[in-house]
């Protein structure tokens, strides 16, 4: 299955009223795309990484009313779940596509990850591209541009990990739906990877932390 870019039609999914329209929606457009990411990147991650990552699409199974508001692919080395692993993401939000590396709150290495990229917070803050962006909450929209962060400002979001029960850590870029829906197939493939290539090494430090 070839990779083809999001459109406005996927995009306006999440206006869909109701848990079950909206999740045969997905089932029916969204997830197809998410597949085919899925099968492509997988490989390509594997050999960026040195190990073998498998695809995880959302299915949102805990869901009994309210309707996702995002949805995703996730890239794990485990082949049953990506939740306690620290894993890279593709998806979108009714107002954006995002591509993610993710610590999320169940991941049980959060505390010696958090201590990791404290030491490491100078080369972070140098080698993450000015247009990259965080995340503490993965079930939020909202975004903090690394462009705006201080030194100061990502211990303080590294120490927050180490301390913090819910906390998570998550960076890497958000495109707007606009810009999104005008990307050729060629440049969607393209910018997915080009977010992949330089969020590679925040994945290498988790293994120090493993």
């Amino acid at each position: 299955m070839n990779v083809t870019c999001f459109s406005a039609a996927d995009f306006d999914v999440f206006k869909i009223e109701g848990l079950d329209n909206r999740m045969e929606a997905l089932k029916d457009q969204i997830r197809p795309k998410l597949d085919a990411l899925g099968n492509h990147f997988a490989g390509e991650l594997s050999t960026m990484t040195g190990q073998e990552l498998y695809p995880h699409i959302a299915k949102h199974l805990r869901r009994t009313i309210n309707p996702p508001n995002d949805t995703w692919v996730a890239f794990a080395a485990n082949k049953r779940g990506y939740k306690m692993m620290p894993h890279f993401q593709i998806g979108l939000w009714g107002s954006h596509m995002f591509v993610w590396f993710a610590v999320i709150y169940e991941a049980p290495m959060k505390v010696q990850f958090g201590q990791t990229l404290e030491k490491s917070v100078k080369n972070i803050n140098k080698n993450i591209p000015a247009n990259f962006v965080w995340s503490l909450d993965h079930t939020k929209p909202e975004v903090i541009p690394h462009k705006t962060l201080s030194v100061e400002d990502l211990t303080a979001m590294f120490k927050r990990l180490q301390e913090v029960k819910k906390a998570e850590i998550l960076c890497g870029i958000k495109i707007s739906r606009e810009d999104a829906i005008n990307l050729s197939d060629s440049d969607f493939i393209n910018t997915i990877h080009n977010a992949f290539v330089h969020l590679i090494p925040l994945y290498t430090l988790t293994e120090t932390s493993l």
